[in-house]
């Protein structure tokens, strides 16, 4: 896959994730408990994705793996898929969506202060103007009234950081293993710990006594979340980590977008100027990196013709 291809793979993750945010905001509401929902969520997309691998094929490569890399997936599963899963949604219960959803939204910030050190990935000034306007859009539409620091905001800022140590550490995976693999592992050694937590929450039980209501509404986000893993993955292995961070930041606009359409409520001023900044942002964005693209084809045309 082309990198270019891979920024717009990365658009269509963000298009997943505004629909599954909207959808997910009812799911757990229906299922009631947020960590039971998440593991059932969870495990339903390791199922499917390792039954993936086992008919295209037959586990080849997981059976090739080095020891380095079975622990290089097993973290991946620790501080993606399941720590920050707990630590984000057990902070929600302690401050408002607002301060959990502002303090979420700075993750591709994050992602592109490590991967500068450990990526060695370059952030041009253009790429630099195009963060600022997306940082402007989120807090347009969050603001900063109310906000509080407390044990609720350091969990999720906690999860935030898992998040953006995650894709940095799954960005060196990638290098040598197929996205599928990467997606599996997170997910079902993920499964495996959240599992061990519900346990221990004493909450298991609550899964064998779920209506047919509760997992279709189960099986909805599981669906969305198959899609999201498996292409953010792969725009992950062929485009810049910075940059497909950043580009799944419209993902919020998305969501308020169907939240406005679906419940016919009209957008406030702080959501259509969030908006814009972030399409701004996004546009630039693309811009400088399509820029880059064609002074690269243009420097190998050249020397091509000095040789």
């Amino acid at each position: 896959m082309s990198r270019s291809n891979a920024y717009w793979l990365a658009l269509g993750t963000a298009l997943i994730s505004g629909f599954s945010n909207y959808l997910a905001k009812i799911a757990v509401t229906v299922v009631s408990d947020p960590v039971v929902f998440t593991l059932l969520k969870n495990a339903v997309v390791a199922v499917l994705l390792v039954g993936i691998i086992a008919f295209v094929s037959r586990f080849r490569e997981w059976r090739r793996l080095s020891r380095q890399q079975w622990v290089r997936l097993i973290t991946i599963g620790v501080v993606g898929g399941s720590i920050p899963f707990i630590l984000f949604f057990v902070g929600l219960t302690k401050t408002t969506a607002l301060s959990g959803g502002l303090i979420h939204k700075t993750l591709f910030i994050w992602v592109a202060l490590l991967a500068v050190p450990f990526l060695k990935e370059r952030i041009t000034a253009l790429q630099g103007a195009a963060f600022i306007l997306l940082i402007l859009g989120n807090f347009m539409l969050g603001g900063v009234k109310g906000f509080s620091w407390g044990t609720g905001e350091l969990m999720i800022l906690a999860a935030t950081l898992f998040w953006a140590v995650e894709n940095i550490i799954a960005k060196k995976v990638l290098a040598d293993l197929s996205s599928i693999t990467v997606a599996g592992a997170r997910m079902a050694f993920g499964s495996v710990i959240l599992a061990v937590v519900v346990l221990f929450q004493g909450n298991f039980d609550m899964i064998f006594t779920l209506t047919g209501t509760q997992w279709l509404w189960t099986l909805i986000p599981a669906a969305l979340l198959l899609g999201y893993v498996t292409t953010w993955y792969t725009a992950l292995k062929y485009a810049r980590a910075s940059i497909v961070a950043s580009l799944l930041v419209p993902a919020t606009f998305i969501t308020n977008i169907l939240t406005q359409v679906l419940q016919d409520k009209t957008m406030t001023p702080a959501q259509i100027s969030s908006g814009v900044a972030i399409c701004l942002g996004i546009g630039l964005l693309l811009w400088e990196l399509f820029r880059q693209r064609s002074q690269s084809y243009q420097y190998a045309a050249d020397a091509h013709r000095t040789n």
